[in-house]
């Protein structure tokens, strides 16, 4: 059996359960991929990603919703080393890869952010939907997963003050027509690490100019580090912690929550609680 057939049967037959149901689960249940969908795979050079397209082109080929899918990697201004990873693994694995060149590390080099960061994310977003449009494509896949999901979650509470996670999917508020979703929206983490290693497979962890140090590790020094300590930790006296969280933001219930935001406005549960009163009230001078 050759290597790309090896990390196909991996998906289907090995990490069935911890990966591939997880994966047409959430794909089925959040309405993620339609017939005629024309899809651009976002592939990073990651772990998440090339499993993402893995898992993209198995359903493409056995399931029964026929849709397109292009395999694209925007380069920011990757070194050779870390471009070649990359372009290395998609041919190990069977992916037709298209890679698109952009000045995005050159454009956030100079000093004059001061947050090098989120600009560099925003600008590859910005970069990413117009190249899906130019290639008629209505959605963007990502790679990312049940962890990222929860993180996500703790991040918005600890950080920002809010109650919010990342959603399956949604419309962009910019590009008319485009969609992005997360098929792996229900895959652990753990299992893309164990079915990574289990194949032997190497993928880049950080490609950025300004962490180039830290290609092939994790530094550590995040805050999405410091959510993922904290539910491994917490997972040590509660195994189900994890996915109480996920399934919290499923089940929110609205009775129990002060305020809330709908389309960007503000709702108060006081709103409801006089309307409450009155209600009361007027039933009881109608019963006399």
């Amino acid at each position: 059996m050759d290597k790309i057939k090896e990390i196909e049967r991996s998906i289907i037959k090995t990490y069935r359960k911890a990966i591939w149901r997880p994966f047409c689960k959430a794909v089925t249940e959040y309405e993620l991929i339609q017939e005629g969908d024309k899809i651009m795979v976002c592939i990073s050079g990651g772990k998440d990603s090339m499993l993402l397209a893995k898992c993209i082109q198995e359903i493409q080929r056995h399931g029964k919703v026929h849709f397109e899918a292009h395999f694209v990697c925007m380069d920011p201004g990757y070194n050779e080393y870390n471009r070649g990873i990359i372009e290395d693994n998609a041919k190990l694995m069977g992916i037709p890869l298209e890679v698109f060149e952009t000045d995005i590390f050159d454009s956030v080099s100079g000093g004059a952010f001061k947050q090098p960061c989120y600009f560099c994310a925003k600008m590859r977003r910005g970069y990413l939907y117009k190249h899906a449009q130019s290639i008629g494509c209505n959605k963007i896949a990502l790679g990312h997963h049940f962890d990222d999901v929860i993180e996500t979650t703790l991040l918005s509470m600890f950080y920002g003050s809010e109650i919010k996670t990342m959603m399956p999917k949604l419309h962009s508020d910019h590009y008319d027509g485009l969609e992005v979703i997360r098929p792996l929206f229900k895959v652990r983490e753990e299992a893309i690490i164990n079915w990574r290693n289990a194949n032997d497979l190497t993928f880049i962890n950080c490609a950025c100019r300004f962490t180039e140090g830290c290609s092939l590790i994790d530094d550590g020094t995040s805050k999405r580090k410091e959510m993922k300590t904290l539910i491994k930790r917490m997972e040590k006296k509660n195994p189900k912690v994890a996915q109480n969280i996920f399934i919290a933001m499923h089940n929110v219930n609205l009775d129990c929550v002060m305020n809330w935001k709908k389309d960007g406005e503000t709702y108060s549960f006081l709103d409801e609680y006089y309307e409450e009163e009155k209600y009361k009230a007027v039933e009881e001078i109608e019963r006399f």
